[in-house]
């Protein structure tokens, strides 16, 4: 006996059922649920693992156990089969029951690769999906395959069964290696807000899923989320990255800002929307005059902050930045003003000088440290009006331009120096992080040392600190002592009552007290930032620059990396005209202008590494993408890369591609 409202709701469910199909059908695939028979037939599984009863999300039951179960189905598990038969009459009757008294009995499902397939309780589940519930409790076997290492979604499957034993977390997936553990990293000490919490370790993960990432979700999907090419747990990780793990989730007070966030996941689809600027943009039109005028009439002056992570004082890398600081006062002073703010800590959660910043009217605010790119991005999707500025290769954003210079380019010279001055034919170099920027400057030494002496070899020390002096003595001693008679400091010329060591020198031991000691400095790269804050300012003031974005999804192509080398002035080479020989300063002046007019590039191929793979083919050139993603050092370095998670020195943000 058919009951009451029953017939009518099949009928819906079927007419969605029947769309559903016909969709597929169109597009010339099979139009019924997948069944799992099907798909592990020719899989090798190695075990099957009773999970016992579980809470299964609805969304992730894909199909059937077998073909049978799945042609009473389209792939919305919607059903198909006329209203006259005795299967839509079941269907009537497990809709009634959930109506008016709620199933109860768990359904019976196959676990693969984190998706669901139904053993017994089909109907259920259809009846289940028609009503929108998100949950189902399930008696759960996970069939496990065999690893297999050329398999991405079995790699990904297998981080994911670590995970899900964890925190029994299993709404969640993600398309890249990596994440979940990632995941765990940001999440294992969570604990629920309220105090009532009374729940064991797995309880409070089931919390977080309820309180946070559903909630994130439901905002998500909301803002047409589904449209972009990632998961729903993609795009949550990259957020909390940013805006770290909160306890609860208001949907409707998380919306203003995760529209703005959105705007940064749409990279994740293509990097055709990035520009690379590799030299300024001097041309001023109509509209750009009308911007300056506009602005001399208004009398008003661009309030410009500075974000440092040291003092000017402390640091070579702030210092040389607050020089540009300075220079942009001098040369715009009565139409800007500037502030800094120091001590700037280089976490996710700690951006309260930035937000400083942001709340003192400055329009333009620079981060000047990589390491910032987490605070940066995240107060610049609060302040959408506010131009950010963070000074880092990696990264492109919609909200936040990056800038960084080709310092490769004049690390190229010091090398030619060196390698034509040395003695022993040891260099030395002293370097900060493993991290792209620093391997490609260390690759371009090489480079230029071994194009003049063959037989030049080059060792490493890491500092792993930014500005640390005891450091760096201590490492120019070890390279001293390994036969090293010049050595290269990643440090660039700056106040020289903070760094004594910088550039490329000779270490000599003291007679007297028997240290090792700088003792001819001969040359340096410099960084020149003021050119590029003052051709940034005046671009902003003349309106070529637009100080705030377009809507979300938008074509245009807004996002820039600046990307400048020697030709733009931003960085330089300085060398001593009394201690490098005459021929050699011929040279360097040689190669440095064949650079500047671009007829020359320091990555010219061939490039072999250390384990003779061919890195950049004859006649090539490296990419930029090539150079600051460089991982590898060419044959003729000595050097062990310390073993530091540099997600914590320079942040991992993939939203932000190269």
């Amino acid at each position: 006996m058919k009951q009451e409202n029953g017939s009518s709701q099949y009928l819906i469910a079927r007419k969605k059922g029947m769309k559903e199909y016909s969709k597929y059908i169109s597009q010339g695939r099979n139009g019924y649920l997948p069944f799992l028979e099907g798909i592990v037939k020719n899989v090798d599984i190695i075990s099957e693992e009773d999970l016992d009863i579980i809470e299964v999300p609805l969304a992730k039951i894909k199909g059937t156990y077998t073909y049978m179960r799945s042609i009473s189905f389209a792939r919305n598990f919607m059903p198909i089969l006329s209203e006259t038969t005795e299967f839509a009459y079941k269907w009537e009757n497990v809709w009634y029951i959930q109506e008016h008294e709620g199933l109860r009995e768990p359904i019976k499902v196959y676990e693969y690769l984190n998706w669901y397939y139904v053993v017994e309780g089909n109907k259920r589940v259809s009846v289940l999906k028609f009503l929108d519930v998100y949950s189902f409790p399930a008696q759960v076997t996970r069939l496990v395959p065999k690893y297999d290492e050329d398999n991405k979604d079995i790699r990904i499957y297998y981080e994911f069964i670590d995970f899900n034993k964890k925190t029994g977390i299993n709404a969640i997936w993600f398309t890249k290696e990596g994440c979940f553990n990632t995941l765990w990293e940001l999440i294992k000490d969570y604990k629920p807000n309220s105090s009532m919490f009374l729940g064991d370790n797995r309880e409070r993960f089931k919390y977080f899923v309820s309180a946070v990432y559903l909630n994130f979700k439901k905002a998500y999907v909301l803002l047409g989320g589904d449209k972009l090419p990632i998961t729903t747990g993609d795009a949550f990780l990259e957020y909390i990255k940013v805006y770290g793990v909160d306890k609860e989730i208001d949907s409707e007070k998380l919306s203003p800002i995760l529209k703005r966030f959105m705007s940064e996941l749409t990279y994740f689809e293509s990097d055709s929307m990035v520009e690379v600027q590799t030299e300024p943009d001097d041309k001023e039109d109509v509209s750009g005059i009308f911007g300056k005028i506009t602005n001399i009439i208004k009398h008003d002056k661009l309030k410009v902050g500075f974000a440092y992570s040291k003092n000017p004082k402390l640091s070579s890398w702030t210092y040389a930045h607050d020089m540009g600081r300075i220079h942009l006062e001098n040369v715009l002073g009565k139409q800007v003003k500037t502030q800094y703010v120091d001590g700037v800590i280089e976490k996710v959660n700690d951006y309260e000088k930035l937000k400083k910043l942001a709340e003192s009217g400055n329009k333009v605010i620079f981060a000047t440290n990589p390491a910032m790119i987490k605070a940066t991005l995240k107060i610049a999707t609060e302040y959408p009006s506010i131009r950010f500025y963070n000074c880092s290769g990696n990264h492109s954003f919609k909200y936040v331009n990056t800038y960084y210079g080709r310092i490769h380019e004049t690390r190229f010279l010091s090398g030619i120096i060196a390698g034509i001055m040395t003695k022993t034919d040891k260099l030395g170099y002293l370097a900060t992080f493993p991290i792209p920027e620093v391997i490609s400057g260390i690759n371009a030494f090489a480079l230029g040392a071994k194009t003049v002496n063959p037989d030049v070899r080059i060792m490493v020390e890491w500092t792993l600190q930014w500005d640390d002096s005891d450091i760096s003595k201590e490492k120019s001693i070890a390279l001293s002592k390994k036969g090293a008679d010049i050595l290269s400091h990643h440090k660039t010329l700056a106040n020289k009552n903070f760094t004594q060591e910088y550039g490329v020198y000779t270490i000599k031991k003291n007679s007297i007290t028997g240290e090792y000691e700088p003792e001819k400095y001969l040359a340096s790269p410099v960084w020149n930032w003021g050119i590029f804050y003052e051709k940034i300012i005046r671009g902003i003031m003349a309106g070529q620059i637009k100080t705030s974005t377009d809507s979300m999804f938008s074509n245009k192509k807004e996002v820039i990396n600046y990307w400048w080398g020697m030709d733009s002035g931003i960085i330089d080479f300085f060398y001593s005209a009394s201690l490098v020989p005459s021929e050699t300063q011929k040279m360097i002046e040689l190669v440095k202008n064949a650079i500047i007019s671009k007829a020359y590039n320091v990555f010219t191929g061939p490039i072999y590494d250390k384990d003779k793979k061919l890195r950049v083919e004859r006649g090539e050139y490296a990419t930029r993408d090539q150079i600051l993603s460089m991982d590898w050092f060419l044959d003729c370095i000595i050097t062990n890369i310390p073993e530091i998670d540099i997600d914590d020195i320079i942040g991992d943000l993939s939203t932000g591609k190269l």
